[in-house]
C-alpha cells in the first residue's frame, strides 16, 4: 500500500512540473503582431450575386449534311479563321460521279430541246400556212413542253449536286478562333455530326443563372461588375437578356450579360461571379448583413472561421456559418457580430491562446506587404 502512495504522488509531481514547463513556455513565448478590422455592413449598396461562365458571343459547331470519309482538316485548335475560309473537306468522290451523269442528262436534255424547239416552230408556220392540221400542231407543241421542262429538271438537278458540294467543304460561318476540331483525317463524316467549332473572338458575354428571388430585380440594360475568378479581374458588363422561364434550368433563371472590351487574359470557358446592383432591394436584405474579406478565413476540411482577438490579447478560432459569396467577400450567418474585431494579417503562425500585439489594418490596397495573410 506504502508503494502505491508513494508512486502516485511521484506522478503527481511530475504532471505539476510539467504544467509550470508549458504554462512558462506559453508565458515566455512572444507577442505576434496582427492587423484587425471591424465588419463591414451592406446597408447602402445592395446587390444581387450570381455565377457564371464567360462564352463568345458567336459561336457555331459545324457539321455535314453528308456522309464520307475526312480527306483534309485545313486548320488546328486555337487558329484564327476568317469568314468563309475552308476547314474540313470531305471525300466527295460519289458527287463528282454524280455531277458528270448530270451534266450527261443536261447535254441530253438539251438536244432534245433544240430539236423540238425546231420542229415546234417549223409546223407554227405550216399551220398557219394551212399546211399542218390543229393536231399535229398541238402534238407538237405537247413535244417541245415536255423537252423544254426536262431541260429545266435536269438544270435543277446539277443546282443540287451543286449545293450538296458544299457540304463536302465545310466553310467558317463568321472570322473567330478555332475552339476545337472533333474528327481526324480518315474519320467518317456523318450526318449531324459536329466536325469543328468555331467562336467569333470580337465580343464575349456572360451567362448567369439567378434564383427566383433575385429575377424579379434584373432589369434588361442594367450596368453590373463582372468578378473573373482565375485572374480576380473586374469588367464592367450590361445585361442584354433575362429568361422568363426556368422550365428547361432546374428551377434559375439565364440572364446574358454583353462584356465591355476586355484584354486577352480573359477567355472565353471561365468562371466568374457577377454583382447586379439593385436600388429597390433595400427593403429585402437585412440590415446586419455582415461581410468578410474571403482571404481572411481560416478552413479546416468543411469547416471556415475566423480569428478574433480575445480577453488579455490572446488569439481565439472562432468557427462561422457562411453564406453568399459577394465578389472577393463572404456573407457571414452566424459566429460573428458587426461589433466584433478580425485578424487580418498577422506577422506569425496563429493557432488558439497565442499572444497577439494587435493594431489596426491600413484601408485596402495599403497594407503591409510582409504581413501573412490568413
Amino acid at each position: 500500500m506504502k508503494k502505491i502512495i508513494t508512486i502516485l504522488t511521484i506522478s503527481s509531481l511530475l504532471l505539476v512540473a510539467c504544467g509550470k514547463e508549458n504554462k512558462e513556455a506559453l508565458v515566455n513565448e512572444p507577442a505576434i503582431a496582427v492587423k484587425v478590422s471591424g465588419i463591414s455592413e451592406n446597408n447602402n449598396s445592395p446587390f444581387v450575386t450570381a455565377s457564371g461562365k464567360i462564352e463568345a458571343e458567336n459561336s457555331a459547331n459545324l457539321s455535314t449534311r453528308m456522309m464520307g470519309f475526312v480527306t483534309k482538316i485545313h486548320v488546328q485548335v486555337g487558329q484564327k479563321v476568317n469568314a468563309g475560309q475552308l476547314l474540313v473537306s470531305i471525300n466527295n468522290s460519289d458527287l463528282q460521279a454524280k455531277k458528270a451523269q448530270v451534266d450527261a442528262s443536261i447535254l441530253q436534255a438539251t438536244a432534245g430541246y433544240n430539236n423540238a424547239k425546231k420542229d415546234y416552230d417549223r409546223f407554227v408556220n405550216l399551220f398557219k400556212q394551212q399546211s399542218a392540221s390543229q393536231k399535229e400542231l398541238d402534238d407538237m407543241t405537247a413535244r417541245y413542253e415536255m423537252a423544254k421542262a426536262g431541260l429545266e429538271g435536269a438544270k435543277q438537278m446539277r443546282n443540287e449536286v451543286i449545293a450538296q458540294f458544299s457540304y463536302s467543304n465545310i466553310t467558317a460561318p463568321f472570322s473567330g478562333v478555332v475552339t476545337n476540331t472533333f474528327v481526324k483525317e480518315g474519320d467518317m463524316a456523318n450526318p449531324g455530326m459536329p466536325l469543328v467549332s468555331v467562336e467569333g473572338a470580337s465580343r464575349l458575354q456572360v451567362t448567369a443563372m439567378v434564383s427566383e428571388n433575385d429575377i424579379a430585380t434584373i432589369k434588361k440594360g442594367m450596368a453590373v461588375n463582372v468578378l473573373v475568378k482565375s485572374s480576380n479581374k473586374n469588367v464592367n458588363g450590361k445585361v442584354s437578356e433575362v429568361s422568363s422561364s426556368a422550365t428547361n434550368t432546374g428551377g434559375q433563371y439565364l440572364v446574358k450579360i454583353n462584356l465591355d472590351k476586355t484584354d486577352a487574359s480573359i477567355l472565353s470557358g471561365m468562371f466568374v461571379n457577377v454583382q447586379f446592383p439593385v436600388a429597390n432591394k433595400v427593403e429585402t436584405i437585412s440590415n446586419e448583413m455582415v461581410l468578410i474579406p474571403e482571404t481572411t478565413l481560416v478552413k479546416q476540411g468543411q469547416l471556415s472561421g475566423i480569428y478574433t482577438v480575445g480577453t488579455g490579447n490572446v488569439a481565439i478560432l472562432r468557427w462561422l456559418r457562411i453564406g453568399k459569396t459577394f465578389g472577393s467577400q463572404v456573407e457571414v450567418l452566424s459566429g460573428l457580430s458587426a461589433m466584433e474585431n478580425y485578424i487580418v494579417s498577422a506577422d506569425g503562425k496563429l493557432y488558439n491562446g497565442v499572444k497577439v500585439i494587435p493594431s489596426p489594418a491600413l484601408p485596402e490596397g495599403k497594407g503591409d506587404e510582409s504581413s501573412q495573410k490568413l
